[in-house]
């Protein structure tokens, strides 16, 4: 009702042109993120006189509209307010509820703005799981009106509308449809076990490292454990942000690392308390490695959280794995009196020689 009355006030307040309110340009581009957005350039000269004044937060339906400049707000508010309201985004014919932002193109390097700036209003949010298509629509009297939609990296369709026509169908690529999460959980527990076997040589070291020295299940179980909520915590504080080192630093570190634990092994004849915090900061470090690998997959963005997860849990089921089968190989021989000398000193020297080898070659590459 508050956008019918508003739509009136706008058409009253130019007599003699509400067929021709303004004139929108839309353009609607599914991205290889599984989102979507629906930029909708307004024509300023058909864009009757500020009604009023509007404050710097215009509210619509879908909420306060982001990055709207003051001097935009007094100027277009009102029917910037009056083009979200009446505007419709559907997948398979089911309305989405979609972020609202708008600003305006800035003038290039040492220009000054034109006086006819054309606002932009986008759209924007997640595709649904398993949407096939795609139909815009607007109540709003603008006039016949150009629609462009697209696949992202592919050509554009256009389409005519008039007001309150929805648009036809578009069929969404499948490279743009985001995948079911029981999907993405599956892909994601895969990548994050395959990523300790076969190929974390380094995190296999490290792993090994720590099976060797600890002859009992249970003080081995609480290195893994603290490694494994260490390596957790800095992988989500990097993927989101909070922190972060360079794969230059982190890298040669995780070498280091692996030297550390081997030589310890040598020198040590006993598992010292004291190991757990310094496994514990050594897998702060390597979730800092596991969350560059992250950054290159990278995550979906409907399904985030999950797939983060899943892949914690691919890389723990990796580390268990490593475990497993280095019991099944040794395992029977830990209680003897040669183990150390036999399997411990030798396997570990040979641990320490390679991630002295990865530390230089890391540092230098």
């Amino acid at each position: 009702m508050r956008a019918l009355v508003l739509l009136g006030v706008l058409v009253l307040g130019r007599p003699g042109v509400a067929h021709e309110l303004g004139t929108i340009q839309v353009r609607a581009t599914l991205e290889a993120g599984g989102t979507y957005r629906v930029d909708v350039t307004v024509e300023p000269t058909h864009v009757p006189a500020p009604i009023g004044t509007l404050p710097p937060t215009v509210s619509t339906r879908y909420g306060a509209i982001d990055g709207l400049a003051p001097a935009v707000a007094e100027r277009y508010g009102h029917f910037l307010r009056a083009l979200v309201d009446s505007s419709t985004i559907a997948f398979d014919g089911r309305a989405v509820t979609p972020r609202v932002s708008a600003g305006v193109p800035e003038a290039p390097p040492g220009e000054s703005a034109p006086s006819d700036v054309k606002p932009v209003v986008r759209l924007s949010g997640d595709i649904p799981t398993g949407a096939r298509t795609i139909t815009w629509s607007t109540e709003l009297p603008v006039g016949t009106y150009p629609l462009a939609l697209a696949n992202e990296g592919q050509d554009a369709v256009y389409q005519w509308l008039e007001p309150g026509q929805r648009s036809e169908p578009f069929a969404l690529a499948e490279s743009v449809v985001p995948a079911a999460r029981s999907d993405v959980v599956r892909q994601y527990l895969v990548l994050g076990f395959t990523h300790i076997l076969p190929k974390g040589l380094d995190h296999i070291l490290f792993v090994l490292g720590l099976f060797l020295l600890a002859v009992r299940l249970r003080p081995l179980l609480t290195q893994v454990t603290a490694f494994t909520v260490a390596h957790t915590i800095t992988r989500g504080l990097t993927m989101y942000g909070f922190v972060g080192l360079s794969p230059r630093t982190v890298e040669p570190l995780i070498a280091v690392s692996i030297v550390y634990v081997a030589v310890e092994n040598v020198l040590r004849p006993e598992l010292r308390p004291s190991r757990v915090a310094l496994v514990f900061a050594f897998g702060l470090l390597h979730g800092m490695g596991f969350a560059s690998v992250l950054q290159e997959l990278g995550l979906p963005r409907g399904s985030f959280v999950p797939a983060l997860l899943a892949f914690n849990v691919g890389v723990e089921l990796g580390q268990l794995t490593v475990i497993a089968l280095a019991g099944l190989l040794v395992g029977a021989f830990r209680d003897r009196p040669w183990y150390r000398r036999r399997v411990v000193v030798p396997a570990s020297c040979a641990i320490a020689a390679v991630g002295a080898y990865w530390s230089v070659q890391r540092l230098l590459g």
